[in-house]
């Protein structure tokens, strides 16, 4: 059953003790900048005001680190976000957190504030990948993150983990599969390595400084990981994620359905009433517009019904599937008759299920996600 409506709130933290060399998210090492900021994303959220009167159901704060914010900043982050949403009483909230960045004492203060979902940037347990990755902690300082999180008392928490890294062969992902799945995380997102244009890495790549795992070997330990987690009773309800019973990411739902989601700070994407808008990319261009008591938008763009019918097709294929009395009541798509060329292979070869609500892609589908989502969209592209 598809779940119901669902309003997210992200506020983007920019700031990073180091920068890793794979990361194209927009961040900065000017930690010393945090106090002013922190000033003004409490005025950005005054000044963008109440956005939708639903309310929110998930609260992500992403980056860069937040766990660099001290708990006082996030108190009165945290306070500015209810005095302007209706903030559900049994609403997600999520930090993002460095393994080594954390302590007992900050963990203790953050759940205090009604954090209860932390997602730890392990990505390795292996120390050569880790500095490859120029990754600030070690793999006993993720051990001790977990321990910590549970010493202050959160029973929700994430891990993320990457492959097909250079140095990574398929007996180190076992090692770190293994350190992983022994701390017992709620979550797991798992993921391969990406070459974003404009990253240290991508330079790297063009350089020949750094050789990519072939597609074969990327793929093959992409299923060893989904193998090996789904085994341990992680159910994998999109590409990349895996989630114990009951520990889904509703935030991420939010994004994958197709729903609201407000956004703040320095290059935040928001999506409210079928508009779509995204904060200046740069701390200086965010902060003129805050002072000046504009709202920091770069753009904006109202998605029409055929942009939006091929957006929520990508975003739902990849997590637990393509609502097909949405597609019919918003859109008027039988699903079944549009992707008909298809539908009867995916089906025997093993990719997808249909029901009577949706079409879902099978755990072999979600390693084919990428080319049948091209064909999905190809089909409804047709129909325009």
């Amino acid at each position: 059953m598809m779940n119901t409506k669902m309003q997210g709130i992200y506020l983007h933290i920019p700031f990073c003790e180091r920068k890793c060399t794979y990361c194209d998210f927009y961040s900065i090492e000017s930690t010393g900048l945090i106090d002013t900021f922190v000033d003004r994303l409490l005025h950005e959220i005054a000044l963008r005001g109440r956005i939708t009167e639903r309310p929110a159901t998930s609260v992500f704060f992403g980056g860069g680190t937040p766990s660099l914010l001290r708990p006082d900043h996030l108190a009165r982050i945290v306070k500015a976000l209810h005095d302007v949403h209706t903030i559900a009483d049994d609403a997600e909230w999520t930090m993002e957190c460095n393994p080594g960045t954390v302590s007992l004492e900050s963990l203790t203060a953050y759940h205090g504030l009604g954090i209860n979902r932390l997602s730890f940037g392990v990505q390795s347990f292996v120390p050569e990948e880790l500095a490859f990755l120029h990754r600030i902690h070690s793999p006993e300082q993720a051990d001790e993150a977990m321990h910590l999180a549970r010493a202050a008392g959160f029973t929700n928490v994430n891990m993320d983990l990457m492959f097909a890294l250079p140095p990574q062969t398929p007996e180190s992902l076992e090692l770190s599969l293994s350190r992983m799945l022994a701390l017992k995380p709620d979550h797991i997102s798992a993921y391969s390595l990406v070459y974003e244009h404009g990253t240290p890495l991508y330079a790297q790549l063009q350089k020949g400084l750094v050789q990519p795992h072939p597609e074969e070997e990327d793929a093959a330990m992409y299923a060893h990981a989904m193998d090996r987690l789904t085994s341990a009773g992680y159910e994998q309800y999109e590409v990349s994620n895996f989630a114990l019973p009951g520990h889904r990411c509703r935030h991420n739902l939010t994004y994958w359905h197709g729903d609201d989601y407000a956004s703040y700070g320095p290059s935040a994407h928001g999506y409210v009433d079928g508009e779509r808008y995204w904060n200046h990319r740069s701390l200086t261009s965010w902060s003129e517009k805050v002072d000046a008591g504009i709202p920091p938008n770069a753009n904006t763009e109202r998605l029409g019904p055929a942009e939006r019918l091929v957006e929520l097709a990508f975003l739902q294929l990849r997590a637990d599937g393509l609502d097909r009395q949405m597609f019919t009541s918003t859109f008027g798509v039988d699903l079944i008759d549009a992707l008909q060329p298809y539908l009867g292979y995916w089906l025997d070869a093993g990719f997808a299920v249909v029901d009577e609500e949706r079409i879902a892609l099978t755990s072999a589908g979600y390693q084919v996600c990428d080319e049948i989502t091209l064909k999905v969209v190809a089909a409804l592209e047709r129909l325009r």
